[in-house]
């Protein structure tokens, strides 16, 4: 059987309000926004990567460290420090943990983890 067409269409995250955690990524990476709802919020960021944040009854954030959590690793460009200092700025707290000095470990207004890093995969 050949494989069929299959690829990433979009990531979807969950969380107790879609419009701010949609409009913290939009901020964040740059990109457009292309619906918001009361249940849902999408974004396409300017690499073309398509984020949903959606409303979820009951939500309860992550815990980091924990169990395994996909998360997002962000590029900061050469400035590792200028990257993390924005994305504060636009509304995500350090978390306390921090693994390994090539990334910081941040979360979002949801409080879902994503690190910055200078350690790209250049494949």
């Amino acid at each position: 059987m050949s494989r069929p067409h299959l690829d990433v269409a979009g990531i979807s995250i969950d969380c107790r309000e879609p419009g701010e955690l949609a409009r913290f990524y939009l901020v964040l990476l740059g990109g457009t926004l292309l619906w918001e709802n009361r249940s849902s919020c999408g974004i396409r960021t300017q690499t073309g990567l398509n984020i949903v944040a959606q409303k979820i009854a009951n939500y309860a954030p992550p815990v980091w460290p924990s169990v395994s959590i996909v998360h997002f690793d962000i590029d900061a460009g050469g400035d590792l420090a200028a990257s993390v200092a924005y994305a504060i700025e636009c509304g995500a707290t350090e978390a306390t943990e921090q693994p390994d000095p090539r990334w910081r470990v941040l979360l979002d207004p949801a409080g879902h983890p994503f690190c910055i890093t200078t350690e790209v995969y250049d494949g």
